[in-house]
């Protein structure tokens, strides 16, 4: 269960990163209230997480979700470029975070 937490907050990370481009530097107010209220829900999650998911690997997902999925939503939606190595580094990316979940046991 904790670990559906921490992909809740991963996404939830995406969800604030994005309000906050669209906040336009918290100038357009509803933009800025949905980047408060996406990125306590994110960081509420993440605190659940980590109570039986180490603090490090609780961490590094997060943010490894949050950095993929944030970058592949500025890809899509804000067409930053999708080139070859952005691609390869974003695979390498998800990989590492498949990779610390298989070799993080949960806390008892």
């Amino acid at each position: 269960m904790h670990w559906l937490y921490l992909i809740a907050a991963g996404f939830f990370e995406c969800g604030f990163t994005t309000c906050l481009k669209l906040s336009d530097g918290l100038t357009k107010i509803g933009w800025a209230v949905a980047f408060v209220l996406l990125s306590m829900v994110s960081f509420g999650l993440l605190t659940l997480a980590a109570q039986k998911i180490s603090l490090g690997t609780a961490y590094a997902v997060w943010t490894g979700i949050g950095a993929a999925g944030t970058a592949i939503i500025g890809i899509i939606w804000f067409k930053d470029p999708a080139t070859f190595w952005r691609l390869f580094f974003l695979t390498g990316l998800i990989a590492c975070l498949i990779g610390l979940k298989l070799a993080s046991p949960e806390k008892e």
